[in-house]
């Protein structure tokens, strides 16, 4: 496989922009645990190593417990998840695999059940960052952990 060009290299503006929105979704009304579960399950979905291994690092740093993190992949069946939780996930799979149908009323009163409209705003966009960062990482073949050092996901623990 040839080596693909890093897109932050070549368009570092673009590259800064988006990362400032992505600092600023963390300044959100979402509570910092929330925003890790629907970053890892929408790379998940998405199949993007890169963030997968990101998300699940950046979570542990930061104080979520391992059984849960392993929970995300089947929310749907596992207990640990609370009614709010369980409304972001579900918000996250829809936005991230926008039904042919488009998003239906039933998906949409059941995260606005859970979250008021700020909230329901910023999950949505959390959602969308993380959609992004996911078709970058999985289009320019992002190596999961090369960023470790960097992002200061070294002191995880999970090399």
């Amino acid at each position: 496989m040839s080596q693909r060009l890093d897109c932050a290299q070549q368009a570092p503006e673009l590259f800064k922009k988006y990362l400032d929105f992505s600092l600023a979704l963390k300044k959100g009304s979402l509570e910092p645990g929330l925003q890790h579960l629907v970053t890892l399950r929408a790379s998940q979905l998405n199949g993007c190593a890169f963030c997968v291994d990101m998300h699940v690092k950046e979570a542990r740093l930061h104080g979520e417990r391992e059984l849960r993190l392993h929970h995300v992949a089947i929310w749907h069946e596992s207990p640990l998840f609370s009614a709010r939780e369980r409304a972001a996930l579900a918000w996250t799979e829809v936005l991230t695999r926008l039904p042919a149908q488009g998003v239906s009323e039933a998906d949409y009163q059941a995260v606005r059940a859970e979250f008021n409209e700020q909230e329901t705003a910023d999950l949505s966009f959390a959602i969308v960052g993380i959609n992004g960062w996911n078709r970058l990482c999985i289009g320019f073949a992002a190596v999961p952990g090369s960023q470790d050092k960097a992002y200061g996901l070294d002191k995880a623990g999970l090399a």
